[in-house]
């Protein structure tokens, strides 16, 4: 299933190359002609978020410099009304009750799920 989300702006934060490959590959294969800004750490997703106001953040929880959690807490100071979706594989329920205390609207566990990436990009996209 394609949704047609024509200018999709969409930030993907993992100081793992291969994760945000992984995540662009899923995300690409639900959403056409989406725009990918990509992030290493916390902190640069916080700028280039404050740069580029993208319409969805996938962060992971632990990275270098500010974690996601902090991480999300800069974005929602930017702007409170941020979709922020945290994908991480250390899902210990404090940290993903504190990330979505932040301000987090969802979570995906890694190893990535194809299905689960397309649910939470129809829930916040409206499947536009």
């Amino acid at each position: 299933m394609q949704m047609d989300a024509s200018n999709l702006k969409i930030l993907i934060s993992d100081d793992s190359i291969l994760a945000r490959k992984q995540l662009k590959d899923v995300i690409s294969r639900t959403v056409k002609n989406a725009e990918f800004i990509e992030a290493s750490n916390g902190q640069e997703a916080v700028d280039k978020f404050a740069d580029t106001h993208p319409d969805l953040v996938f962060l992971d929880i632990v990275m270098p410099v500010k974690d996601g959690i902090s991480a999300t807490k800069g974005i929602m100071e930017i702007d409170n009304s941020a979709i922020i979706i945290i994908v991480s594989s250390v899902g210990t329920q404090s940290q993903l009750k504190a990330a979505i205390e932040a301000g987090a609207k969802d979570f995906i566990q890694k190893p990535i799920d194809h299905k689960q990436v397309e649910l939470v990009l129809t829930s916040h996209t409206g499947g536009k």
